[in-house]
């Protein structure tokens, strides 16, 4: 089962959110973008492997978000809500013009989702 790609403007149902992720695909997408800085990708990679981490990051951030929302107040869940915050926030920053701009992107943006994902597999097995 392939992960969904669902884009930042897409709505996402938490509940079904839950179904659609795969983190075997995620996994790879994230050591792929990882990769792809030991190497002289394309613009025309870059781009696709940023397409592909966006909606991977928007699924996870969706999830995530609905799990913190059920969690007591506390400075722990006050520190998840900046953190996803931010993370929301890097999503609104366009793909770089420039290939050391785009290469930076791509990997601020697979950074973000290892740290989603490995929260999300934390709490899956809780």
């Amino acid at each position: 089962m392939a992960a969904e790609i669902v884009e930042p403007s897409d709505p996402i149902s938490p509940s079904h959110a839950l179904v659609r992720v795969d983190v075997e695909t995620i996994s790879e997408t994230i050591r792929r973008a990882l990769g792809l800085g030991a190497t002289r990708a394309s613009r025309d990679e870059l781009a696709e492997t940023d397409e592909t981490l966006r909606g991977h990051v928007t699924l996870l951030l969706s999830d995530i978000r609905e799990t913190a929302s059920r969690q007591l107040h506390s400075f722990e869940t006050q520190q998840l809500t900046r953190r996803l915050d931010r993370i929301k926030q890097h999503l609104a920053h366009p793909f770089g013009q420039g290939p050391l701009t785009a290469d930076a992107e791509v990997h601020q943006r697979a950074r973000d989702c290892q740290w989603l994902l490995a929260y999300y597999t934390a709490e899956a097995r809780r």
